[in-house]
């Protein structure tokens, strides 16, 4: 093995919170250079959104709640993969309960490690095109808070620019979809 491509050795693994949908690691780590420590993980299955884009050139986006920043946040439309599933299935289904259409093309953009200083979870990022609105209206979780907009690619950019609260997978989503919006 080359000098620098030494993996760590796994001394002890510590499952400290088991949730529905991540878990909360302590790993015990012994280091090539021979220090000892301890890294905290989130595992977690993963993530697929949809950049929605309709026929006019709008992006499809939601404004939901989310607790751990204590408001309300601009998202792409996504999910969390459920065990067994594709992340084009999860996605098409996040798209349909949170925003009320349905894409019936669909192109992979690509796919990134959301926060790898803790967490294990890959973002998988979908382009959705030639969109039907539903007759009936989105089908949100309980526990879901959602606004539907339909914005420009312009005003998303501005709003990033601006600060205004928009969060990291669907700037990085928005940054690999730019080649197809016009």
């Amino acid at each position: 093995m080359p000098i620098g491509t030494e993996l760590p050795q796994l001394l002890k693994q510590r499952l400290f919170y088991k949730g529905r949908k991540f878990n909360f690691e302590v790993n015990r780590l012994r280091l090539p250079n021979q220090a000892e420590g301890e890294w905290e993980c989130i595992r977690h299955p993963g993530g697929a959104l949809a950049v929605p884009v309709t026929s006019d050139g709008k992006l499809v986006l939601v404004r939901q709640y989310r607790f751990a920043v204590g408001g309300r946040i601009l998202e792409f439309p996504a999910g969390t993969i459920e065990v067994d599933e594709d992340p084009l299935e999860t996605v098409k289904r996040e798209i349909e309960e949170e925003t009320g259409y349905r894409a019936s093309q669909w192109q992979k953009l690509g796919e990134f490690f959301l926060a790898p200083g803790y967490s294990d979870e890959i973002i998988y990022a979908f382009l959705a095109t030639n969109l039907e609105k539903l007759d009936k209206p989105p089908t949100q979780d309980e526990d879901e808070d959602i606004e539907t907009l339909l914005w420009t690619p312009e005003q998303l950019e501005k709003a990033i620019l601006q600060g205004e609260p928009v969060d990291a997978k669907s700037i990085s989503s928005f940054l690999l979809a730019r080649q197809f919006l016009s």
